[in-house]
């Protein structure tokens, strides 16, 4: 077996035989990974409070999965061994310290506890925590049946839980019914896995990529600040071992990377996609999403090579925060950025408005420009509630205060940490926001097969099946009542955009779709009224 490491760090071969053993120890279920609970019973021995072991945690989970592999289970010691030493917890802390200097922590009574319990090794334990099992001979004429509900035996957090819930019980009738090509693609395991996630919308030269460098203090790979439309590419900040770009094509194809969704919509986009990756500790919580400027006036009339609206829209229903970025000098709301925010419906909630570079016009000015953003957002929201938007400069530069009058520097200053209290919340938030739009998918998709069933009841045994076709997708508004009459669904749970239905109806044989199957609803609403209670019941946030 290789010798494993921390990040970049690696720990004495001689150290590596005593990490396995304690890592056999500590794994009290024997599938390759150390719980909360059994981190908890481990930890303790180490003498640290608490308060040091839950900061250890955290660091060693940086994926938030609610339980640590082998190698995890290393830095987790590593950080503990410090921390015996004096040394301040931190997330960079290996980073400051040479591993091979690192001895092993001092576990109180480990030895003994081992001895008692006289435990080896049954198996190998690999660097991303899955095991290969080397049970004894003799166990093989006693072992019993696998147990049906494995919920309740490999689910290590609500995260995990709500990943398995969704390959078992949720996948099976958006499959059934072509959910993913109707309504939201397909999730993978990185969907489950990703950090929370912020894009940022507004026409070029309105501080997007600024306001990212405010928040890291620090310039990205492949950034570039400017008054004219400096970012052409959608382009993702996510935490990394080092400082690169990484171009659309190769992202996209990367298993344990939330993107490969985005080959749908093809090459021409791809070019215009990049990662850009750097270890940073803001990053290690939250991946930005930095988007080209929606254009206005004559530039809006020259197409682009890509869907950009589809893009918006399938960022958007991946992040857990989408800020719209105006300055007061452009507030205006092209017909592009009008398309972009109504593909932003059903995500209100994720919604903020920010007001940037408010520092840059008088008191009397900003009052006029901001009743002016009012009004527009107002005409293309179309929500009865007023929007809150929040008003500040996100740059390196210090405020204005000559300009603000009597606002006063203070006041803006509050609205700036409203906005950066909000980024804040993100990491915290992020666990009950995925487990709602879980949720919500999970209607939607019960929704979508009673309208495909709906259709496909419709349609004749034998003759006019080309004329039945048409006459559906031409009266598709009123199929869609008599759903939801006869299912008694809420009228605002009904799909909202009946054209794109009628769009990709065209594509399909309605004959061919599968009648309803009770059991695959059945299914899913056991998981809706049962298993997700249950598992917010049994875990914790991950993310607190």
């Amino acid at each position: 077996m290789e010798v494993l490491s921390a990040k970049s760090n690696h720990f004495v071969k001689q150290d590596e035989q005593s990490y396995k053993l304690w890592f056999q120890y500590a794994d009290a279920d024997g599938d390759g990974r150390v719980t909360g609970s059994d981190a908890v019973k481990f930890f303790s021995l180490s003498q640290l409070p608490k308060s040091d072991l839950k900061q250890v945690w955290a660091v060693a989970d940086s994926k938030r999965q609610g339980f640590l592999s082998f190698k995890e289970f290393v830095t987790a010691m590593q950080i503990i061994s410090l921390a015996q030493t004096g040394n301040e917890i931190s997330v960079d802390i290996l980073h400051k310290i040479d591993a091979e200097n690192i001895s092993l922590p001092n576990m109180l009574g480990l030895d003994e506890l081992m001895e008692k319990e006289n435990r080896s090794p049954n198996f190998e334990p690999s660097s991303n925590g899955t095991p290969f099992p080397k049970p004894p001979l003799s166990n093989w004429f006693f072992q019993k049946a696998p147990q049906k509900d494995a919920m309740q035996t490999s689910v290590t957090s609500i995260i995990d839980g709500l990943k398995r819930l969704y390959f078992e019980k949720l996948k099976p009738l958006e499959i059934a019914y072509q959910f993913n090509d109707f309504v939201l693609p397909a999730l993978t395991e990185s969907d489950f896995d990703a950090k929370p996630m912020v894009m940022l919308l507004g026409q070029y030269s309105t501080g997007k990529t600024t306001f990212i460098k405010h928040i890291l203090k620090k310039s990205f790979p492949g950034s570039h600040i400017g008054p004219e439309p400096t970012t052409d590419r959608f382009m993702v900040v996510m935490d990394g071992n080092d400082e690169r770009s990484v171009p659309g094509n190769t992202v996209a194809v990367q298993a344990d990377m939330p993107f490969t969704g985005l080959t749908k919509f093809g090459a021409a986009f791809l070019t215009k996609f990049e990662c850009s990756m750097m270890p940073h500790p803001v990053l290690q919580h939250v991946t930005f999403v930095d988007t080209p400027g929606v254009l206005s006036g004559e530039k809006q009339r020259t197409q682009r090579s890509y869907d950009f609206t589809g893009v918006t829209e399938w960022f958007a229903a991946k992040s857990d925060l989408i800020l719209l970025l105006f300055d007061p000098y452009k507030l205006d709301i092209s017909d592009e950025f009008k398309r972009v925010i109504s593909s932003l419906h059903g995500h209100d909630d994720k919604i903020r408005v920010v007001l940037n570079k408010a520092d840059q016009v008088d008191t009397q000015q900003l009052m006029r420009v901001y009743g002016a953003l009012m009004w527009s957002l107002g005409k293309v929201l179309n929500t009865p509630e007023v929007v809150r938007v929040y008003i500040g400069s996100f740059n390196d530069k210090p405020i204005n205060e000559k300009t603000l009058g009597f606002i006063g520097k203070e006041l803006f200053e509050k609205e700036q940490n409203d906005v950066l209290s909000d980024l804040m919340d993100i990491p915290r938030k992020a666990c009950d926001r995925r487990v709602s739009e879980f949720v919500k998918r999970a209607r939607a998709a019960k929704i979508h097969a009673y309208l495909i069933a709906h259709l496909k009841k419709e349609m004749p045994a034998m003759m006019g099946k080309i004329k039945a076709k048409q006459r559906l997708i031409d009266n598709l508004e009123e199929e869609f009542a008599k759903v939801q009459r006869e299912n008694h669904i809420p009228q605002g749970d009904m799909p909202h955009d009946v054209n794109a239905y009628k769009e990709v109806l065209g594509r399909y044989n309605i004959d061919k779709f599968e009648k309803l199957k009770p059991k695959l609803i059945q299914s899913v609403d056991e998981m809706l009224s049962h298993d997700i209670p249950e598992l917010l019941r049994k875990f914790r946030n991950p993310y607190e």
